[in-house]
């Protein structure tokens, strides 16, 4: 990998971890446009502890709060009711499913799921889902002449039963096109949930599953020596930066603003890159072993 394909792709990470368009589509298909080699499973899970590392300063006290009412819990019974302890237990409960199908899929998420056509699939089959979602959760807060206002969930109505689909819509971000925040948030305006707190939950839920992804991708790659740490680490820096920038928008983004600009782009790119492979101007492998 080049120092000038590591800048690009360390940009594109930043740009779209966070939001609900599937990061590692993005990078997949940047090297497919430009005629790069697939970056791979490895180099997509370094970088993103570059943007969690971002979602980590961003919500340094939430997590701090958490962590510490967390560990009083284990000792103090009477800290087990708190919130913020709960929210512990909840982030490792919605943490379960990515954990076991990750290290199960491992196989498949670096080879068959890389697949273009299954990209183009899950961009419009989750573009569709959000917007259906944020359709519901518009017509919750908005109410109408015969529809009283319906007052949606927030995280302190967030139970195990909702923690483990939360969890369970994550998982399905192993496969690229999907997106991370855009299933979790989906899956938690479908659940009821304010669009604030769905959002607040899916970067919380990320930090265990992308610091073991990443550390698990970096063990390996440090044993087998297949990485180009150079531009890797450059590319993780950048996407920190980046990424903390998005996170502050895209926080007061959904506060006011519905998702449907991200619903027609998914289905807009998902439609192109059907296109492109059906016609043959792109293999459903380009980019994989230097196609």
């Amino acid at each position: 990998m080049s120092w000038f394909e590591s800048l690009i792709l360390g940009l594109v990470q930043g740009l779209t971890e966070f939001l609900p368009i599937s990061s590692s589509a993005h990078l997949r298909l940047t090297a497919a446009f430009a005629g790069w080699e697939d970056p791979g499973a490895a180099f997509t899970a370094i970088t993103q502890i570059g943007t969690e590392t971002a979602v980590l300063i961003y919500f340094r006290k939430d997590i701090m709060r958490i962590i510490s009412a967390w560990c009083r819990s284990l000792t103090d019974k009477a800290m087990r009711s708190d919130h913020d302890a709960q929210m512990g237990w909840l982030v490792i409960v919605g943490s379960i499913p990515i954990g076991v199908l990750g290290v199960t899929l491992k196989d498949q998420i670096e080879g068959p799921f890389r697949d273009l056509r299954l990209t183009a699939t899950t961009l419009i089959v989750m573009g569709i889902v959000l917007g259906v979602a944020d359709r519901m959760a518009a017509r919750d807060e908005a109410g109408g002449r015969h529809r009283a206002l319906r007052e949606r969930k927030t995280l302190r109505d967030l139970n195990i039963k909702d923690g483990l689909i939360f969890g369970i819509c994550q998982a399905m971000a192993l496969i690229p096109g999907v997106s991370r925040s855009g299933a979790t948030v989906s899956g938690g305006l479908l659940m009821g949930y304010t669009r604030e707190a769905a959002a607040r939950y899916s970067f919380l839920l990320a930090i265990p599953a992308v610091v073991a992804s990443g550390g698990y991708e970096l063990k390996d790659a440090l044993q087998e020596g297949h990485v180009a740490w150079g531009p890797t680490i450059f590319a993780t820096v950048l996407a920190f930066v980046v990424g903390y920038a998005v996170i502050a928008w895209f926080m007061k983004f959904i506060s006011t603003k519905s998702f449907m600009p991200f619903v027609i782009y998914r289905i807009l790119l998902g439609i192109a890159l059907f296109v492109l492979v059906g016609t043959d101007v792109l293999s459903p492998h380009a980019g994989e072993s230097g196609q």
